[in-house]
């Protein structure tokens, strides 16, 4: 089987004990060679060489690789998808029992997101949430500039809700 071509119906089963290329997992996975050495670096996925020092990974990088994806779909942050799949033993590959816990914690972010987004779009009309002293009729004034103290931008959007 060539790096670049998918297992058919009859090598499936060879997938399981296989070393998989670089350009097999991005083409199974629906991602880049140059995302996975990205996710690589950034200590996501792992892989090891063979003696032509070519990358060769484990079958089970494909589902880590989704894990991936869906959870950046979500708009989780490397950083934070890193230090979720660092809680798994010995860097394992999500079950779908892992998948179940990972996904909860990462809820409470998308609850945030979403009201931060409910805020903005509850707001945007009378306010771009900068603070600023120009807006005549701003509903959320900031008179003599003590936002000025705290930060630059659009600080009030950012604030949390109370």
């Amino acid at each position: 089987m060539s790096k670049n071509t998918m297992p058919t119906t009859t090598t499936t089963k060879k997938i399981v004990d296989a070393n998989l290329s670089v350009g097999f997992v991005a083409k199974r996975s629906g991602v880049n060679v140059s995302a996975l050495h990205f996710y690589e670096s950034k200590g996501l996925i792992r892989s090891w060489r063979n003696n032509g020092n070519q990358r060769r990974y484990k079958p089970d990088v494909l589902r880590r690789v989704a894990v991936i994806k869906a959870a950046q779909t979500m708009g989780i942050t490397l950083d934070d998808i890193k230090s979720t799949l660092d809680t798994l033993p010995e860097q394992r590959t999500p079950t779908k029992k892992d998948w179940s816990a990972l996904s909860k914690k990462w809820q409470a972010q998308l609850d945030e997101r979403i009201a931060y987004m409910q805020r903005l779009r509850d707001k945007v009309d009378g306010c771009i949430g900068c603070g600023c002293l120009s807006m005549n009729n701003c509903p959320i004034y900031n008179k003599d500039d003590h936002l000025g103290d705290k930060q630059s931008g659009a600080v009030l959007l950012n604030t949390p809700q109370k």
